[in-house]
């Protein structure tokens, strides 16, 4: 089963995270099959953008707790939408949580309806946004990340806009998204590619300085006990143990 639909027009290649029944959770499948099609892209000299969407009501619903990926090839895919030399857009009409916020701030511009919902719920569950900081921390307002890492709060479009999780909302993402595309569309491939370094330089030094160490940590936290204390009350959809 394609997890990740693709099409495209004038130019803009749009990849669909397509796994609804799991809300486009990051599986080791699903993350495997949108870094080839990444690598796809970046190899197509006639994709001038990347627009990365979602089918059904979620972008993404962070990482797939009975299938999760390994924290290294999450962290390559991250980067590698970073370092793509291609402007990649986020297109949201749906709810985004903890590792889909990794996606969101990985790509360059993001934008998203109204009805959207973005939450860092890690916390909630016994384990740290620790791989997604990679992105999240050079982009977004350093009180406002404090506030939601530490409590799992859900944040709405215009919130999320605010503090830099968001380019721009409006009611219509589409409408939203069509001076934005077509001002990619008119931009020379190469200078594209040469501003995206220039804009991302910044983030990737996080990522060389600080990879290997979130990668230890998320490890960690997620074969720790309050980890599967929390897993398991997520799935059984009660609190876990330490709510008071």
């Amino acid at each position: 089963m394609t997890l990740i639909g693709r099409t495209r027009t004038r130019g803009v290649q749009t990849l669909s995270l397509d796994s609804p029944a799991t809300r486009n959770a990051l599986s080791a499948a699903l993350v495997g099959e949108l870094a080839d099609a990444l690598t796809d892209c970046a190899k197509d000299a006639d994709v001038r953008a990347v627009v990365l969407t979602h089918t059904g009501n979620t972008f993404c619903a962070g990482a797939d707790l009975r299938d999760p990926p390994d924290p290294d090839a999450l962290v390559a895919l991250l980067r590698q939408i970073v370092e793509l030399g291609k402007p990649v857009v986020a297109r949201v009409t749906g709810h985004v949580r903890a590792g889909g916020l990794g996606l969101l701030t990985a790509c360059d511009i993001a934008a998203a309806s109204r009805e959207a919902t973005f939450a860092f719920t890690e916390v909630r569950i016994g384990v740290a946004p620790a791989v997604i900081s990679l992105p999240v921390l050079p982009r977004v307002d350093p009180r406002a990340v404090a506030r939601y890492y530490l409590t799992g709060e859900r944040l709405e479009a215009p919130e999320a806009t605010r503090i830099g999780l968001l380019t721009a909302q409006g009611d219509d993402v589409d409408a939203v998204l069509e001076p934005v595309l077509d001002g990619l569309r008119r931009a020379a491939p190469q200078a594209l590619a040469e501003t995206k370094a220039l804009l991302t330089a910044k983030v990737l030094e996080t990522f060389d300085r600080d990879a290997a160490d979130l990668t230890a940590l998320s490890a960690r936290l997620f074969s720790s006990a309050d980890a599967r204390e929390g897993m398991t009350a997520f799935l059984e959809r009660r609190d876990p143990q330490w709510v008071v």
